[in-house]
């Protein structure tokens, strides 16, 4: 049954903790917001531990009321204590906190088609490269350690319900070296004068390595790493990292399905 709790509260504490990278890490939890990421998080499996809602989320939302009936908890708060466990400006009313998955690099790298980021530090280039990595099929994504968290509330939103599905991991760039050696994928990077990204040999298994788009690879560009680039007609220096890395992650996801005589581009969506 529905509880209604204060903004004094240590639960309310500690879901307001999960808004920076310390305190999710000391809980081990992440929060999300909204209706649509909840309904997400549930049809991906994901095993949402406590909702916080205002009242009239509760007598509007019957996904919400169906959960407090099965026996997830579910809390009333007020405007005031909401907006301190939100981090929108104006919050939807609904705030999920779920555990966060052990990172496992090994399954990350598990399938055809995989992504690391070199410590990428924006939250919305990451959101948006989480989302694209799904929608390639590839198995997982690495994220550098020096990078944004990834269960950052801008992340989350950004990635639309992928971030509950791949399979993610935390890295420095030679822990992802040694975990990408030992999946026995390939790691192409992008880089400015690499080779047509159309004309790398892709092997068995291929991971996508996106740099910063200023910085580069840095520290993660190794010697056993493919540099490849994206070719452009125009002046423009550079791509934006999360357009750079979607067009890659299509690219690649196209060779991936033709080396094993599979259809183009009618499996991807348009």
């Amino acid at each position: 049954m529905a509880t209604v709790t204060g903004a004094h509260a240590d639960r309310v504490g500690r879901v307001r903790d999960l808004q920076t990278a310390k305190g999710r890490k000391e809980h081990a939890r992440f929060a999300f917001e909204g209706p649509t990421l909840l309904e997400e998080a549930l049809r991906s499996g994901v095993a949402v531990e406590e909702l916080y809602v205002t009242e009239a989320v509760l007598a509007a939302n019957a996904r919400v009321r169906e959960l407090d009936e099965r026996g997830t908890p579910v809390f009333i708060v007020d405007d005031r204590t909401l907006r301190k466990i939100s981090d929108l400006e104006t919050p939807t009313g609904l705030v999920a906190v779920a555990p966060q998955p052990k990172a496992d690099p090994a399954a990350a790298l598990s399938g055809r088609l995989s992504l690391a980021l070199a410590d990428l530090n924006d939250p919305g280039n990451v959101g948006t490269l989480l989302r694209s990595a799904e929608a390639f099929g590839a198995s997982g994504v690495i994220l550098g350690r020096l990078g944004v968290d990834p269960y950052h509330p801008k992340v989350v939103r950004g990635a639309m319900g992928s971030i509950f599905r791949l399979s993610l991991a935390v890295a420095t760039a030679e822990e992802f070296e040694q975990a990408a050696a030992a999946a026995g994928a390939r790691p192409i990077g992008l880089a400015v004068g690499g080779t047509d990204l159309e004309e790398v040999d892709v092997g068995a298994r291929t991971v996508l390595v996106v740099g910063h788009e200023r910085r580069g690879l840095g520290s993660w560009e190794s010697t056993g790493m493919t540099l490849a680039c994206i070719p452009m007609q125009g002046e423009a220096e550079s791509l934006n990292a999360a357009v750079a890395g979607s067009i890659g992650l299509y690219v690649l996801s196209r060779r991936c399905q033709e080396s094993l005589g599979s259809p183009k581009s009618q499996d991807y969506p348009r």
